[in-house]
Formats: C-alpha cells, structure tokens, sequence
C-alpha cells in the first residue's frame, strides 16, 4: 500500500484508470507551444512585435487560468482532498503545487463557482480569452450579490456583465456591477440598491474606529476604519491634493523640466499626512461640525428633495438618498444637482487660467486623467487647454481636460502625435 493510501478517508474506494492519451497528447503539444513561445527573445523583436507578444502572454495567462479553474472545479467536486484527509480542496491543492494556501483557496472558491451553470458563460469566456481573470472575479461576485428574492436575474445579469467587459477594466466593470440590476431590471434596481447602500453604510458605521500607538523608535503606528462613501473618500482626496507635485506653470515652457518628488507614493501620503495634521486651523477645532474635502455629490433634484434614488460621487462611489441629503448640508461638500441652478462656468478669454469651479466640473467629467490608460484621479492632474490659450483658445470647460503631469509633458511634445478620441480620451504615438 502507497503512502497515499495511507492518507485515504476509511472505507473509500482505490480509484486506478490508466492515463488518458487524449490529455497527455494535449499536454505534449502545449508543453512544446509555450517552448517555442518562450524561445523567442523580447529582445530581438521590433517593437510591433514586442506589443504582439505581450498581448498574446496575457491572453495565454487568462486562458491558461481558465483550465485551472475547469480542473479544481471538478476536483472539488470530486473531492480529492479526501485522498490524503485534507480539511478542503484548497489545502489539498496548496500541498501537491506549492502554491500558498490563501492563493490555492482563492482559485479553488474561483473555479467551485464557475462550474455552476449560472457561471457557465464565464467560464467559456476566460477559457477562450474573451475575459481577464480579474474580470471573471468581479462577474462573479457582483452576480453573487444580487438579493435571494432576484435570483432569476442572474443569468441576464452574467450576459450583460460580459458584454460590458469588452469595453471596461475590472474597476470600472466592478462598478457597473453594483449596479447591475438598474441594467437588467430598472425596476427593481432602485429599490434594491437603495436597501443595499443603506445596509452597507450601517455596517461601515458600525466598524468605525481608530487606535494609535506610540513605539520606542519615536513614530506613532495605528489602524483605523472609516467608511468609504463619505469620511474615505474625502481623506483619500485631501492627502492626494496634498501629494500632488507641485507645478510651476499649467503650461511648461518648451525644454523646462519640472521639479520632480522621487519619493514612492506611500511616503509622499505619509508626509501629505502630517501637512495635514499641522495645517489644520486650529480655531475651527471647537466648532467644526463638518468636512473639509471637496467631493461632488451628484443627485436628481427629487432625491435632494426627499427622494430614494442613490446619489453618485465624483471618485466613482455611489450613497444613499439619506447620506446625500446630510452631505449636501456640509461645508465641504459640492451638490450637483440635476434640473437645478449651476454656476457660469464658461469665462471665454477673461483668464488664462481655469477657476476653481470650472476645474470641479472638469473633474467631475473627466474622472481623472483623459490619455487612454491613465488612471490618475483628479488630484493628480492639470487642467490643459486643447485650444492654446496662447493661440486664441478660450478657458472653459467644453476645451478644456484632465491631464497627469506625465501626459501634459507628452501632450506638449513635438515627438509625440496627439489623437483625439470619441469617447473623449486622447492617445499620444511617437512620430517616425
């Protein structure tokens, strides 16, 4: 008897089938494809080629999952685990690959749901290359949360979702998720949104909390939980403005470099932390109800004036009618109220510079920065004018866009060509 057999839950049959040739010619022929793939140096290839490759890897990766997924799926249900008396699939799976047990456990949950019928077109969907695995993921769960009462819903809501992925990463389809059944069933959409906001803030609320502690090496250490429609998002805000390099001109000279912050991300938050702390006017501590960061709070009219409808937040968020309605009464908080009165925003050629509110509602638009593929938020950005201003362009907002510090560079460099795209996003290429 084989150790293996030593491991096997009493009583359960020793399985014995001869290896199918079907499978070891499939494996012989991949294993010599991804041979050859990866004989090819990277380094000998123009660079069409090179942005070829890439994309063929990435779509091999996600087709390659797919086959992981089909295969712990079926050994779960299976349950191989038993053979050597593991807890689950995961432990089991973890042990005879080397994986980790958290990555082995989040595949194995992967592949257990994609081999439900409901999943079905997900599953032939990452299996032919048609969507990423990050995509697969968020399909899933956002189909997962639709409330027990709507399960009929779910096979549309699938099929809308893959749709949608042919145009949109995982965060914004993860956004659309939230939403799905305002696309699949406007009328009960709302309702259920408007329940599942509210149970999500109560639960936010209740997690509130933060400890600090001080350590010998003379820093203050600490954790803390705010939730993320609303306190989140704000502080997120204020220390990415904070952060920001700062920028010596809108438009930088032709040969000027600009001063640059080496520093990581993470360091120049933590410093953008403490500016915060110490600016902060001390005569409004006693009476500062509110919040100070400028987040735009979108809502019908109706909801402003007592509706249920959810409310959207410039950062991509979504809250409920009540938290919009106690937002909009703060300080530090933009309402952009549909059907009501808006500031004038066009000044034409008055300034050369965009004011603070024209530079909120660009924001708002834009959502961060327009080159296709940036996903710089607003604080990271400049304004640029796509008219000159210097050749007669006005400052407004219908001319002007979100551009990260990189891309306004590049924008304004005469290697580079500028493509203007529908949907308002603008790709550079390096002219021959």
């Amino acid at each position: 008897m084989t150790d293996l057999d030593d491991w096997r839950v009493p009583g359960a049959p020793v399985a014995r089938v001869a290896p199918s040739p079907v499978l070891s010619e499939a494996i012989s022929q991949a294993s010599a494809g991804l041979d050859a793939l990866l004989a090819v140096a990277p380094s000998s290839l123009g660079d069409e080629d090179v942005a070829r490759l890439l994309d063929f890897a990435t779509t091999c990766v996600d087709r390659s999952t797919g086959a992981v997924a089909a295969a712990i799926g079926e050994a779960d249900r299976r349950r191989l685990g038993d053979q050597i008396g593991a807890r689950h699939t995961g432990q089991w799976w973890a042990r005879r690959s080397l994986l980790t047990r958290p990555e082995a456990n989040r595949l194995t949950w992967l592949g257990r749901r994609l081999s439900e019928e409901v999943y079905s077109p997900v599953h032939t969907a990452l299996g032919g290359g048609g969507v990423h695995v990050d995509q697969a993921w968020v399909i899933v769960k956002a189909v997962d949360a639709i409330p027990a009462e709507h399960q009929d819903l779910k096979p549309r809501a699938v099929e809308h979702l893959l749709v949608a992925a042919k145009d949109h990463d995982a965060k914004a389809l993860k956004i659309l998720g939230r939403r799905i059944l305002d696309a699949v069933a406007p009328e009960v959409g709302e309702a259920a949104e408007a329940k599942a906001l509210a149970d999500e803030e109560a639960a936010a609320a209740r997690k509130v909390s933060l400890t600090l502690r001080d350590l010998p090496d003379g820093t203050t250490t600490g954790r803390f939980s705010l939730p993320t429609a609303g306190a989140g998002e704000m502080l997120r805000k204020q220390l990415m403005a904070i952060a920001a390099p700062k920028h010596r001109a809108a438009d930088p000279e032709p040969g000027e470099t600009p001063d640059r912050d080496e520093r990581p991300l993470h360091a120049r938050l933590g410093w953008a932390f403490i500016e915060w702390i110490e600016r902060y006017a001390a005569d409004r501590l006693p009476t500062s109800g509110g919040v100070s960061a400028t987040v735009v709070v979108t809502m019908s009219l109706g909801t402003l004036m007592g509706g249920l409808a959810a409310a959207s937040l410039d950062t991509g968020g979504r809250i409920s009618a009540g938290q919009a309605r106690r937002l909009a009464c703060e300080a530090g908080i933009i309402p952009a109220v549909l059907g009501g009165k808006s500031e004038v925003l066009d000044l034409g050629r008055t300034r050369r510079f965009h004011s603070k509110a024209q530079r909120i509602a660009i924001a708002h638009r834009d959502g961060g920065c327009t080159a296709e593929g940036c996903d710089l938020p607003p604080a990271a950005c400049h304004v640029h004018h796509d008219q000159p201003w210097s050749k007669g362009g006005p400052t407004d907002t219908d001319t002007g866009r979100l551009l990260c510090h990189r891309h306004h560079r590049v924008i304004h460099d005469e290697r580079y060509e500028t493509t203007h795209l529908p949907h308002g996003k603008v790709s550079f290429h390096r002219r021959t």
